[in-house]
């Protein structure tokens, strides 16, 4: 089993940035891959971006390619969405997840074994 806590959300002006972060704890960090989700209120949880156990791959939806970034540090057992160029449209609820195994999770949110209580992202047009 696995906790997890995300927080850095809030309230942003369109362009702005967040940086979230999700501390993990309860298993081996670096035995599993990650990944960040995103859910709009009445719509289904869709897949933001997932890293592989060492960071070195990883993958995003098209919609936020080369604005959001994911990391890990593993020593603090932590993951990271850097989300840059913000917009209204991606006002969510996001959420960690943890993908046991090294591979990198892709974009099932099926693939994924537990979920983080979600942090809120709004953005203001």
């Amino acid at each position: 089993q696995v906790q997890l806590v995300e927080s850095g959300g809030g309230l942003v002006q369109a362009g702005g940035s967040l940086r979230l972060s999700c501390a993990a704890s309860g298993r081996t960090f670096s035995n599993y891959a990650m990944g960040w989700f995103r859910q709009a209120p009445g719509k289904e949880r869709d897949f933001v971006a997932a890293i592989s156990w060492s960071g070195s791959t990883t993958l995003y939806a098209d919609s936020v390619k080369g604005r959001f970034t994911i990391s890990r540090d593993n020593a603090k057992n932590t993951v990271y969405l850097q989300m840059n160029s913000l917009k209204p449209e991606d006002t969510a609820v996001y959420y960690c997840a943890p993908k046991w195994g090294r591979t990198i999770g892709g974009s099932d949110p099926g693939k994924y074994n537990y979920w983080g209580q979600g942090t809120q992202v709004t953005v203001s047009s």
